[in-house]
């Protein structure tokens, strides 16, 4: 096949191998076939929770699965919590306890994961910008010296942790929770944030300095602001971990400060496990992570993205 062009030449345009077309489509067939196949394996386990909380025993018993066409959907799950339309403008004691447990969880985890972002900030900017040195520790010793504090069991800190708080009077109270989920969430919070500066140029902190704003200055009105997708990533990532723990809350807590994981623990009994309070409990429980995550999903992926590829 050739064209003419305006000189007169002809020009030879080899023909098309279908071949690559057809790699290509079965590529990407297999490439979203995957990807659909991944996303039913991890949603399955919430459409599980969500249906199960309207599900009565026998429906639970007998697995079945598709509203509608293997049972009627009913209000029992959410009505043993006084959520069900016919209970929500009641007075309800098990209601009355969900949003007790629901508050406790919202403080607890919102005021540890605010922390962490501030300390864990101004952690991660010092080790981004400024040389240490603390005896045969670098930067990099100090950074990994956070990060190894992941690596210690929870149940190993659980008897120190039991007689300090005991003796500060720290037990059952909701600042014992914050602090204590501070100092789990922190390391992540520093090696998210220090990835985070390190992929801003240093020449926009010695912009700053000339122009005349401190040290301070430079970090909170230029660095900050550009460090904003990571701060809310780094703080999403511990919102979820801090709302999901549940050994400490179980170990440090009685009946005050008892979050919402404690609170789906307790549904088993003496009789079994209630499925569909389980259920309809941990519906509730999750959705509030699940709409932060759809609001603030794009804050996620351009965070934890930072630093990858450079």
């Amino acid at each position: 096949m050739e064209t003419r062009l305006s000189t007169g030449a002809a020009l030879e345009i080899p023909p098309a191998e279908p071949g690559i077309s057809i790699r290509h489509v079965i590529g990407r067939v297999l490439i979203y076939g995957a990807l659909l196949l991944w996303t039913f394996i991890c949603l399955f386990p919430i459409y599980w929770t969500v249906t199960t909380s309207f599900k009565s025993a026998v429906d639970v018993t007998q697995g079945h699965i598709i509203p509608f066409v293997d049972f009627m959907p009913n209000w029992k799950g959410w009505g043993s919590l006084g959520l069900s339309p016919d209970t929500i403008f009641e007075i309800s004691t098990p209601r009355t306890e969900f949003l007790s447990r629901f508050a406790n969880s919202v403080i607890t985890s919102v005021g540890a994961s605010l922390l962490a972002i501030v300390l864990g900030s101004l952690a991660a900017y010092g080790l981004s910008r400024f040389k240490y040195r603390f005896g045969f520790m670098r930067n990099d010793d100090i950074l990994f010296f956070f990060i190894s504090q992941l690596i210690l069991p929870p149940v190993v800190l659980a008897l120190p942790f039991l007689v300090l708080y005991k003796d500060l009077a720290l037990l059952d109270t909701r600042i014992g929770l914050i602090l204590l989920y501070t100092l789990t969430v922190l390391p992540i919070v520093v090696w998210i944030m220090r990835d985070q500066f390190n992929s801003i140029p240093i020449e926009l902190d010695e912009a700053a300095l000339v122009d005349g704003l401190s040290v301070w200055g430079a970090f909170i009105r230029i660095i900050l602001p550009i460090a904003l997708p990571g701060i809310v990533a780094a703080f999403i990532l511990s919102l979820v971990l801090t709302w999901n723990e549940y050994f400490f809350a179980a170990l440090l807590t009685g009946s005050d400060a008892k979050t919402l994981p404690v609170m789906v623990a307790s549904q088993t009994g003496s009789q079994g496990i209630n499925w569909w309070s389980m259920a309809a409990l941990s519906a509730a429980a999750i959705a509030p992570l699940v709409l932060v995550g759809i609001l603030l999903e794009r804050y996620i992926v351009k965070g934890l993205s930072t630093g990858a590829v450079k």
